[in-house]
């Protein structure tokens, strides 16, 4: 006997059919057939790339509940905001105050209800990987929120915040007057939410 693998003699020129069950290992009786030939790649045609990814992003909620919120607004918010924004304009109309007075108008919805700023995702694939930044939008220029308050902001914003403070008041029209008070940011200083 010779420790050769016997091929199995012809058979009038019908082979059995090659059967593996999957994780069964190959017969070593069999003669594998050579596998068909690939087809030809014509060298014009560009490679192609088969993106198809879902990304799913959960945003966790990172401020207090709505519950929390209403009692701090109730209780604090809504004359702590009408102090922050006394404040913010003396530091504002003393020049030199400036940068504190933008960051105080920037955080009234903070101060008033507690909303904390909205977080946004940027998705990108690169060499098939994906990449999910994340962070705050985003923001315009100092120079060029300056000039918008020196010019318009500063009259501008002092309207609307007191139109917002009213009807935050008279409970009847207080979520109106929450959503004014979450965008004074943009109208005062072109913060971007």
């Amino acid at each position: 006997m010779s420790d050769q693998p016997r091929v199995p003699e012809d058979q009038g020129g019908i082979q059995p059919p090659d059967v593996t069950l999957p994780g069964a290992m190959p017969d070593p009786l069999t003669v594998p057939t050579s596998p068909s030939p690939a087809p030809p790649v014509s060298p014009t045609a560009p490679p192609t790339v088969n993106v198809s990814q879902n990304v799913v992003i959960i945003q966790r909620s990172t401020g207090p509940g709505f519950f929390v919120r209403t009692i701090w607004f109730i209780f604090v918010g809504w004359w702590l905001s009408g102090l922050a924004i006394v404040a913010a304009y003396f530091l504002c109309v003393i020049i030199i105050g400036l940068p504190l007075g933008f960051m105080i108008f920037n955080r009234l919805p903070v101060i008033l209800t507690l909303r904390p700023r909205t977080d946004s995702h940027t998705i990108e694939i690169r060499d098939g990987v994906t990449y999910v930044t994340g962070g705050t939008v985003e923001q315009y220029p100092l120079w060029a929120r300056a000039l918008w308050f020196v010019f318009v902001g500063w009259w501008v914003g002092a309207i609307y915040l007191g139109v917002a403070w009213l009807l935050c008041v008279i409970i009847i029209t207080l979520p109106i007057g929450l959503l004014m008070f979450n965008r004074v940011g943009a109208v005062m200083t072109l913060l971007r939410y």
